[in-house]
């Protein structure tokens, strides 16, 4: 019984077919260094005749050799005929990004807001400068929502809104108020609908 191809390796360059994924993987195998070699050469000239495009006419065949180190999952012990691709050049790892490691007062407004403030906060005192801070301190009291859904002081969002930018916006909760925000029902569409007795 012939076996699936599920079943069997993955072969790594498909348009090569198994067969020669099969002579690649017995070339890396083979113990001794010149018969490897050899066997190596054997391959890259199959595989220029099943593709001649690639080696063109100045019968360039380092990108036959790179396909054949892909192929060999770079462990094909031989004496290359030219600089051929590695693991390192094909799949670079990318450099670790640099994170800044700071602290946060309130974890549930994140690291934004207190951006948002201390940019608002340095602001010349006017219309724009109002707008953006309501803007702030209502965004500050949905997040809040989202920490706490049962329900937020408003007290406690200008209190903090204080704490960030250094008492330099100081809102009078007893005259400032924040919007009321409510939650929207999720629809319900799985109810099965009665059906009607005749």
């Amino acid at each position: 019984m012939l076996p699936y191809n599920t079943d069997m390796a993955p072969v790594i360059l498909p348009e090569y077919g198994r067969n020669l994924q099969g002579l690649v993987d017995y070339c890396v195998n083979i113990p001794d260094r010149e018969e490897r070699t050899a066997c190596a050469y054997a391959i890259a000239d199959t595989m220029a005749g099943l593709f001649p495009e690639l080696v063109g006419d100045n019968r360039d065949y380092s990108q036959i050799w790179n396909q054949i180190n892909i192929m060999a999952g770079f462990k094909l012990d031989i004496d290359f005929p030219c600089t051929v691709v590695t693991e390192d050049k094909l799949h670079p790892k990318p450099e670790a990004l640099p994170y800044t490691a700071s602290d946060m007062r309130f974890r549930h407004y994140g690291k934004n807001i207190e951006k948002m403030i201390e940019v608002v906060a340095n602001l010349e005192e006017g219309e724009e400068k109002n707008l953006l801070i309501s803007m702030i301190a209502n965004h500050m009291k949905k997040l809040m929502l989202q920490h706490n859904p049962e329900g937020v002081d408003d007290a406690k969002i200008l209190r903090d809104l204080a704490l960030y930018s250094k008492g330099r916006i100081s809102l009078d909760p007893k005259q400032y108020v924040l919007h009321e925000f409510k939650e929207i029902p999720v629809p319900q569409t799985n109810k099965k609908k009665k059906r009607k007795n005749p």
